[in-house]
Order: C-alpha cells, then structure tokens, then sequence
C-alpha cells in the first residue's frame, strides 16, 4: 500500500508559476511509476504528466509541454511538478497516482491502469 499526499496547490494570476509536491509513504521499496492528471469542475480526469519507473522516460500533454515540467526524488520519495506560464485553463484539482511496475520503459496515461491515488490538490489561475 503506498500512500500518496499532494500540496502547493493555490490561487495565482495567469503568467504566474506553482510548484506541486507528491509525497509518498508506505510501500515505497517496490517499484512505481508515477504520474499527475487534473480534473476541473464537471470535467473528466485528464492525463498531465508522467514519470516512467526509475525516470527513463517523461511524457506531458500537448497543452503543458514546455510549460510544466515533472520529476521525481526516489530518495525522498517526491513527486513534483512545476507549473510556469499557468493559463486559465489550466485551473483544475491536480492529483498525483501512483502504479506498480517492473518495467522502466511502460508509459500509463490513463487514470484507470494507476493503483493509488491522493487526494489532490487545486490549482485556480485567474485572468
């Protein structure tokens, strides 16, 4: 079982930057890949970013590449994600997920293949 608690979530004006935390507990021996997907009011849970197990591979959404910027501290067992240029849009509750993996080069973009989940985050940009 690995627990999963997020924070830096807050109100910023757009063009303003957060930096988001994922701090893992428990289980944290296995192996994870790890990931953060945002769902805004009366929308689905969408992928934003990824962390392959052991980071060999990282993958964004087109909407954030080149402005976020995942990656993870397996020694202090983190997760994070800095957010730059943020938009209206992207106001959303930020969730990270966890899944257990062997396999250093799988990529999970879908909320329904990650086993663990926090309780998220919210994240509001005003215009």
């Amino acid at each position: 079982q690995v627990h999963l608690v997020e924070s830096g979530g807050a109100l910023v004006q757009a063009g303003g930057s957060l930096r988001l935390s994922c701090a893992a507990s428990g289980r944290t021996d296995t192996s994870y890949a790890m990931g953060w997907f945002r769902q805004g009011p009366g929308k689905e849970r969408e992928f934003v970013a990824l962390v392959s197990w052991r980071g060999p591979i990282i993958e964004y959404r087109d909407s954030v590449r080149g402005r976020f910027t995942v990656s993870r501290d397996d020694a202090k067992n983190i997760l994070y994600l800095q957010m730059n240029s943020l938009r209206p849009e992207d106001t959303a509750v930020y969730l990270c997920a966890a899944v257990r993996t062997s396999n250093p080069y799988y990529t999970y973009r879908q909320p329904s293949e990650y086993d663990y989940w926090g309780q998220g985050t919210q994240v509001t940009v005003s215009s």
